[in-house]
């Protein structure tokens, strides 16, 4: 089954080149296009697409006003995961976006492998952490968030695990940590839930990031 997916974005040029990118992989079905957060509201209502690709930067409801209603509105299925698009120079928007529920964010002048990764790995539950993210936007939502607990005794990490963390660090899917470490990606996803629940953390941005912030990377 195609994976289906939505672009919102005002520019219709920009949603034109990303739909033309997106014809290239056959994974992928375009079900519907929105020009702006209003009309990506009711649309995502009626095409209940899998993943929604959204620009960060629109007029009149922002990509993050747009997630913050879909937040509270009632949708007859789950809210389908938001990859943020954005640009370099968005780096307190980013963050933002990550507090509202993102599931992550990629730059517009990603690559057609990038964008399908991207999209397979949050619509498998994931959450996308590129490697092009900075150390601004790690810093600022880390000492922003206030919902980590405090772990009062840190477990044990085995040297694989931490192998893993660092790369989950870098922005790497299982797919590409299972390459790297010679391990299944199933085995991958394993040691990742595990991380996840000795950093008493839900998804793999907060992991990161509370792992900078007890020091198991930097």
């Amino acid at each position: 089954m195609k994976i289906k997916v939505m672009i919102v974005d005002d520019q219709m040029l920009v949603r034109s080149g990303i739909k033309s990118l997106l014809m290239l992989s056959e994974a992928i079905d375009v079900v519907a296009e929105a020009s702006d957060g209003e009309q990506a509201i009711w649309l995502i209502q009626e095409k209940q697409p899998d993943v929604v690709l959204m620009d960060i930067r629109m007029p009149a409801m922002s990509g993050i006003d747009t997630l913050q209603a879909l937040n509270q509105t009632v949708l007859d299925k789950p809210q389908p995961p938001v990859i943020m698009l954005t640009t370099f120079n968005d780096h307190e928007l980013v963050v933002s976006a990550l507090q509202a529920g993102a599931k992550g964010y990629l730059l517009k002048d990603v690559s057609l492998e990038t964008l399908v990764d991207a999209i397979e790995c949050v619509h498998k539950g994931e959450t996308l952490i590129q490697p092009a993210i900075s150390e601004r936007v790690v810093k600022q939502l880390s000492a922003s968030d206030s919902q980590f607990e405090s772990i009062v005794e840190l477990p044990e990490f085995s040297a694989k695990e931490l192998e893993i963390l660092r790369f989950m660090a870098a922005g790497c899917s299982n797919r590409e940590i299972s390459a790297a470490v010679y391990k299944s990606e199933g085995t991958v996803k394993n040691y990742v839930s595990t991380i996840l629940a000795k950093l008493g953390v839900r998804d793999r941005t907060r992991a990161v990031l509370k792992a900078i912030e007890v020091g198991l990377i930097k």
